[in-house]
């Protein structure tokens, strides 16, 4: 079983979410086809998916059954800071991406990885968890709270992952935001995630370091790979 990648380095959202779709769409065809390559498209019946990784210019997002409350300031005002709002069709509230964040976005068959949604997820979040601990730090889960957290059972818990999925017949997309580093500013406009009493962090603000984005990039998709134990070609 194979997965591609592809880098697309910094993307409009709109544009990326359009790709996200198109590539969902082959996959679903292929399924109703019997599993058959989708002629035209060169995939073949051993392709699992696609891993898209991308930055994005300021953007924020809603889940389908997010709150509009959560976001604190007028679309209008979003417009002039230089920011994008757009309601998706993924699960949770509201989030931010933007430049210093990796986001990834795995359109993947489940079916044919051999995994369900929830053990998807928990994928995602272990695959997160594994890769910030390479910069030294110690992550973990919150119940009822998807997404990576810093010190989550503490008193400051802070989130440094969110994770948002849509899954469809067991194909997937969306995926998870990891802040690498994020200008973390832009999340005061919103309760992020829909939580009013946990911050958020990145990377960066962890450590003080600055970890090339390409370096996070491989060592995502290499732990990623391990997780979902199928090969996730790349060229990083």
């Amino acid at each position: 079983m194979k997965v591609s990648c592809r880098d697309l380095g910094t993307m409009d959202y709109k544009d990326c979410w359009d790709l996200q779709q198109s590539l969902f769409d082959t996959l679903a065809a292929r399924k109703s086809a019997g599993s058959s390559p989708v002629p035209g498209t060169g995939n073949t019946p051993d392709d699992a998916g696609t891993v898209l990784l991308v930055e994005h210019p300021p953007v924020y997002t809603l889940g389908k059954s997010g709150h509009t409350e959560n976001l604190l300031v007028t679309r209008e005002a979003l417009e002039g800071m230089g920011a994008q709002f757009f309601h998706i069709d993924r699960g949770g509230d509201i989030t931010f991406h933007g430049p210093g964040q990796l986001v990834c976005y795995p359109i993947l068959d489940l079916e044919r990885i051999g995994i369900g949604l929830r053990g998807y997820i928990e994928a995602l979040e272990e695959a997160v968890i594994r890769t910030v601990a390479e910069y030294g730090i110690t992550a973990g889960r919150i119940a009822g709270a998807s997404g990576v957290w810093i010190d989550p059972e503490g008193r400051r818990p802070r989130k440094i992952c969110a994770i948002g999925v849509r899954s469809s017949r067991f194909i997937t997309m969306h995926g998870f935001a990891l802040n690498v580093s994020t200008d973390l500013g832009w999340f005061t406009r919103i309760n992020p995630c829909g939580f009013t009493d946990r911050g958020v962090t990145s990377i960066e603000s962890e450590t003080g370091l600055l970890p090339p984005m390409q370096e996070v990039k491989r060592t995502v998709v290499e732990v990623l790979s391990k997780v979902l134990r199928c090969k996730i070609a790349t060229a990083l």
